[in-house]
């Protein structure tokens, strides 16, 4: 399967809260989009890794995404080392996208940027064909997606693109509640987390609102960029 976009997220539910309007955009516009998580989220203090794969399909299902794959690393401990770097490589070659989106490079939660790092520096590796992997016992040809972009999360920086996302607001969260052990419950039992308290949808929509601000969008997510962007049409741009 060659897809047009593949995202990375360190734990399920990343990609779900931090680009979920841009994954409903381009599925509306007939895009392929995949998502790879790179932990099972086993350390997270609510919900079980059980819990956390149905509630990942439930919200794969929602979004439309045309596959999703898990990598099952050490959650919270995972390294940077080559052999990580070849496994997130293989899922580059084995799905060929032109654009990969990885984790914010800077957060509260450690596993965000080192994630993000990982993902950077695989994107560029799986280009050189010297880099020999291999997927279900077949040799590998090089890929190098087009362009990585880095969705932002916790902490507010400072984007280069903002993207409009109001007409799927509400999807977006709907697919972010899909994974109902993690936010807000006022029937569970379990402790209290940064983003199990009802605030934090408010907190999310404050943060969407404020990058949609400056486009004149009501609601917008934020990426960043390591490289200068070109475009082909100034009056495209808001």
């Amino acid at each position: 399967m060659n897809l047009d976009i593949l995202a990375f997220g360190a734990h399920p539910d990343d990609v779900e809260i931090s680009m979920g309007g841009t994954i409903l955009h381009y599925i509306e516009e007939g895009k392929k989009v995949g998502v790879i998580d790179i932990t099972e989220g086993e350390l997270g203090t609510r919900g079980s890794v059980e819990t956390r794969y149905a509630e990942s399909e439930e919200s794969s299902e929602l979004l439309g995404i045309h596959m999703r794959h898990n990598l099952q690393l050490k959650d919270g401990f995972f390294q940077h080392n080559e052999e990580n770097l070849k496994k997130i490589i293989q899922q580059i070659r084995r799905l060929k996208p032109e654009i990969v989106f990885a984790n914010s490079i800077v957060d509260r939660h450690p596993d965000h940027a080192r994630a993000a790092k990982l993902v950077a520096e695989a994107a560029f590796l799986s280009g050189l064909s010297k880099i020999h992997t291999e997927w279900e016992g077949e040799a590998q040809t090089a890929h190098r997606p087009r362009l990585l972009l880095h969705y932002i999360q916790d902490y507010l920086i400072e984007p280069n693109i903002l993207f409009d996302v109001t007409p799927y607001m509400a999807k977006k969260v709907e697919s972010i509640k899909c994974y109902k052990t993690q936010f807000y419950d006022p029937n569970s039992v379990e402790p209290n987390t940064p983003i199990s308290g009802k605030d934090f949808f408010d907190f999310l929509t404050g943060r969407m609102r404020e990058f949609g601000r400056p486009i004149n969008a009501e609601f917008a997510e934020g990426f960043t960029c390591n490289k200068l962007l070109g475009v082909t049409d100034l009056f495209n741009l808001k």
